[in-house]
Parts: C-alpha cells; structure tokens; sequence
C-alpha cells in the first residue's frame, strides 16, 4: 500500500497593471480577481521512494521557478528527500493569471519584463503545498480508470483541422463541423481512497486549453479546469462531509484543442457557450466535472488498481542540437533540429485570439523571403564550408516556416540588433522592451526561450506519467505516447500518460505533416519540422534508461548553467521605462541560494 498526502495552497497574484500571460497582447493586464488561483501537491510514497506531483493554476511553469523550489526544500525541508527528479510541477495552463516568472524575454514581452513578486508568491505557494501534502502521508490505494465524453458534450473542438487531416493516421478526414471528433475526448483519472474508504483526492488529465475566458477580460481567473477542480472538491466534500478533498484537472493533448465553438464576427474569433466568457467557462468546467464524477462513481467497479514500486527520471536535452535518425525521416540523412524560432502564423493568433493583421503579415512575409534568399545565396558564393552548411541546415530544418524571431540570436524580423529597428517603441510596449533589453545587453546574454529542456517521466506500478515541457497536438502526442509506451511495456507498464507543461515550456510540438501546413501551432513548433522526432528520440533513451537498475543508468546533469539574477529585469514603471537592473540573489547555478 502507498502512503498519499494531497495538499491546496493559493497563489492568487492580484496586482493590478501587472501583464497575464498566455495571449501575448500587451493590453492584457490585471485589473482584478474573478476566481482565486490555487497549487494542488500530491505526494506518493512507497517505501523509502517518493514522487511529487503538482498541478498549478497558472499558465505555465518555468526552469527558474522550480530551481527555487528545490533549493528552498533542500535548506528548509532536507529531511523530506525532494530533488529535481522526483517533483514535476505542471500548469492547467489558464491565460488569465500573471506572468513574469521566467528569466526568459520572449516571455515576458507582454508582461513586461520579470516580476520578482510573482515569483516568489508563485515558488513560496508551491513550497508550501509540497510540504503540506508530505505532512499529510495516510496509508491509501490508487485506482485509474478513463471515461470518454460522448460525441454530443460540447467539451473540446480541434481548432487546426486542416492540419489534423494531413496527418495518415487520419483515414476519414473530418469536416470543420466535425472538428468536436477530432480530439482525444478521453479522460484519464487516478483516484485516491485512505483507510477509512474516503476520496481525499484525483488527478485526471484531459485535454482541452484553459482559454475559455479571452482577452478582452482582465480578471484573474483560473478558467474551465479551475471551476471543474472546484466543482468535484466541493462535491467530495459535500458527499463525504469531509473538508479537504483535493482535485486535479491537469492537462492532456491540447495543442490543437480549443473549448470554444461558437463563431463571434465582431470579434473574429470562437467563444463558448456564453457570451459572458465567465459563464462560458464555468459552463466547460462543468462538464469536465461531471465526467470526472461519472469516473469516480463507476470506478470501484470498473477501474484498475495500481500496484508497484515508483521510479522517476530526468534529464536536460538540448532540443536545438538534434541529429535526426533516419527511422523518422522516411530514410533522409542528416535532418536535425536548430535553433529555436517564431513563425508569422504563430504571431497572427489563433480563432482563440487574434495577433498580427494579415496585412502586416504579408509584408513581413515579403521581407523575410528576401532575407532568406540573400542569405542563401551569400552563403553558397562564400567560401566558408562551416557558413554554408549552417545557413542551409538552418532554413531547411524550419522550412517552409515564414522565420520572424530566432530566440537563439535575438533577431527579429532579420535584425541581428532589435534596438536598432526602424518600428518606434511606442507601437506596442513589446517593442518598447524588446529595444531596450537589447541596448543594456540583456537580449544578448541568452537565448530568449528555453532550449534546454527538462525531459522527465514518472513510474507508479504499471502506469507511466511523462512530463513534458511544451504543448503537443493530438496526434503528436499519440506517436509520442506508443513511442515511450512500446519501450515501458518491458517494464510492465500498461499506461502511458501524456503531461504537457511541465517543468519549464518551450512552445508547441505538432506532427512533421501538420507543421508542413504552418498554422499556428506549427508556427510555433520552435525546433523545425522534426521537433516530434527529436523529442521520441529523447523519450525513447530515457525511457530506456528506466529499464535499467537504477545504480545502472546514465547519470544525467540534473539542471543546465542558468544565469544569474543580475541579468533579470524587474519590469516598466507607469511610463513604460524599464526600471534599473535588480539583483535578487547570485549565481543558483551554482548553489547559492535563491531567495
């Protein structure tokens, strides 16, 4: 029998003018509370083992925020036995909560800048409910059993299907009014039962973005999972007269899956049920609840019983170095992944929220062509075989993506100095702080999202829960699965579970078809068409590693370099001036203390 301890912490964030993250509009600020934001910890224990999972209401996680998790609970609480590898903290992935928490630019743009008190709030939350959910241990059982939503609930719709159908696996193509079928509608739960025949907690993960509410809003919120969470707590309670049943709606495959369906012309975009985005998302919340209600009341019956020992490893892979092997090329040699960019469809939005116009999209189209082309054809007349071949991989790897910012070299729309761009700072506070993180330097001090990235899985009995640091569409994340599922069956595992946003976020991963039609989510993809292959490449070694006693594995470095503190901005003043650089601590890279 395992020893489970739940744990809920709130981590609302309510400072007004403060930027939320998710939608990347520089208008998309706070100005309010709609619901409280909360951390939800569940500690595992079998024997002299642990694992920590935590799912929290925010857009995402990052590397920089764990580090301080684990530093902090490795010099308040050592005794509890919590590293790197055996916590995975995860996000439902709501767009209305502050962001700020990164060392990373590209995602603090819209913020602006990183916002030292949403950091600590954030980490501080997550601290205590980890170490609440290990002081609460109680002998209990796990059951996992999945239930499917019928095609009718109005839960889940594919917002890319013309990249959906591109896919083989897709035998029957589906039409944009069957996009609801072209969705993983499963739901995938964990029970958790004590002594006393009580449900004091669950995970379930089901795909589908927490983006109900759009952002025309400005009111914390913690969207369609975060009512469903409530909903099924609040049920548990009532039913069992017991006030401390703790719920998770973590995610699944929902790259492509939006919960919106009803077309709004004066906005250009889907909305839910309601006009009021609220209700809309009350609504969804609603019906992720009572799926998860129905799992609950049939699972005693009907679900599996886990049993085994747990295991969990971790590993940093550097995404943007990865030679392709040929298997997942269809025999072309020498394919590789390259530095990570942004593609013009990823900047003009989705029907969740628009970006860029199509005019604007258009002209950058044309000057991007005629940058690649004098590139191209600079390399190929120089001399220098080390220029050619990185010119050539570069552009054949992201191609046919419309290249807009490589996050490697801080280049935007092809200037190698942003600071220098003819576009006035005053467009849009993006730019503003784009220009002057470049003039200070910082934009040239490190990559501007995260390449190395924290790849981890966790084993409890015959289930198998993989940690992944971006967001994967629904037949991405099945190749992903069957991938890591046909090397784990050695193992006994009988259950793959696929958690995106966890432990740090590096875009989206779609199919090789599906990024050929660069939609969104393919403008997204930020390794290059063979992003997918690289990350089943990874998954494959790591979970190949498990099979191995544990004295017996590959001795992964557990974090990379990190920069330190004094190259983190704190944000703009009312005038939309970056303030004046502050330190926080020194050098967590090399076990400071982070504070």
């Amino acid at each position: 029998m395992y020893k489970i301890g739940v744990s809920k912490v709130e981590m609302t964030y309510s400072g007004e003018g403060c930027g939320m993250l998710g939608y990347g509009m520089y208008f998309h600020n706070i100005e309010g509370v709609e619901t409280p934001q909360y951390a939800r910890a569940f500690a595992i224990q079998e024997g002299n083992r642990k694992l920590m999972f935590v799912n929290a209401e925010f857009c995402f996680p990052t590397i920089m925020l764990k580090a301080r998790v684990v530093e902090r609970l490795k010099i308040e609480h050592p005794q509890l036995g919590y590293t790197e590898q055996n916590i995975m903290i995860t996000a439902q992935h709501t767009h209305s909560a502050a962001g700020g928490h990164t060392q990373h630019l590209a995602y603090n743009l819209s913020i602006p800048g990183f916002r030292e008190d949403v950091y600590i709030l954030y980490s501080n939350a997550i601290i205590a409910a980890i170490v609440e959910a290990d002081q609460k241990l109680q002998k209990a059982t796990i059951k996992h059993h999945i239930g499917e939503f019928d095609k009718e609930i109005p839960v889940a719709y594919n917002r890319s299907v013309r990249a959906y159908n591109k896919n083989p696996e897709v035998e029957e193509k589906v039409s944009l009014k069957e996009r609801h079928l072209a969705a993983d509608r499963t739901m995938k739960l964990l029970r958790f039962r004590n002594e006393k025949g009580e449900t004091f907690g669950s995970i379930n993960w089901f795909g589908v973005h927490a983006t109900s509410v759009s952002n025309r809003y400005r009111k914390v919120c913690a969207d369609n999972k975060g009512y469903a969470a409530e909903y099924l707590e609040e049920y548990l309670q009532a039913l069992q007269e017991k006030g401390d049943a703790v719920t998770a709606f973590a995610q699944d495959a929902a790259g492509d899956i939006s919960p919106n369906y009803i077309w709004e012309m004066r906005y250009r975009e889907y909305r839910g049920k309601y006009k009021d985005d609220y209700e809309a998302a009350a609504y969804n919340g609603s019906l992720q609840f009572e799926k998860a209600k129905e799992i609950l009341e049939e699972i005693e019956e009907k679900g599996k019983t886990i049993e085994g020992e747990l295991d969990s490893i971790l590993m940093y892979a550097d995404m943007s170095k990865v030679m392709i092997e040929e298997q997942y090329t269809n025999g072309l040699k020498h394919e590789r992944t390259t530095e990570p960019c942004w593609g013009m469809d990823f900047l003009q939005g989705t029907t969740d929220g628009q970006g860029a116009s199509k005019v604007v999209g258009q002209a950058v189209r044309v000057i991007m062509r005629s940058i690649r082309g004098v590139e191209v054809m600079s390399a190929r007349l120089s001399k220098d075989v080390e220029r050619q071949r990185q010119v050539i991989d570069y552009y054949n790897a992201q191609h046919p993506k419309c290249i807009v910012i490589n996050h490697a070299k801080g280049m935007v729309v092809g200037a190698k100095y942003p600071e220098k761009m003819v576009i006035p700072g005053f467009v849009d506070p993006a730019i503003k702080y784009i220009k002057y993180s470049n003039k200070v330097g910082y934009g040239k001090k490190t990559p501007w999202v995260p390449t190395i990235l924290p790849l981890q899985i966790f084993l409890i009995g015959q289930l198998a829960i993989v940690a992944m640091p971006f967001e994967i569409t629904t037949i991405a994340a099945q190749r992903l699965r069957q991938t890591v599922q046909e090397v784990l069956a050695q193992r006994g595992i009988e259950e793959v579970i696929m958690s995106p946003y966890a432990n740090s976020y590096a875009g989206y991963v779609t199919t090789y078809e599906e990024y050929r039609m660069q939609l969104y989510e393919g403008g997204h993809t930020l390794f290059g068409k063979w992003t997918l292959a690289a990350y089943q490449m990874k998954y494959k070694e790591l979970a190949t590693e498990l099979l191995k006693a544990p004295q017996d594995r590959h001795k992964y470095r557990l974090r990379p370099d990190m920069f330190t503190m004094d190259e983190i901005w704190t944000g703009m003043d009312d005038k939309g001036v970056l303030e004046d650089l502050k330190a926080i601590a020194d050098k967590p890279s090399q076990g400071g203390e982070m504070m």
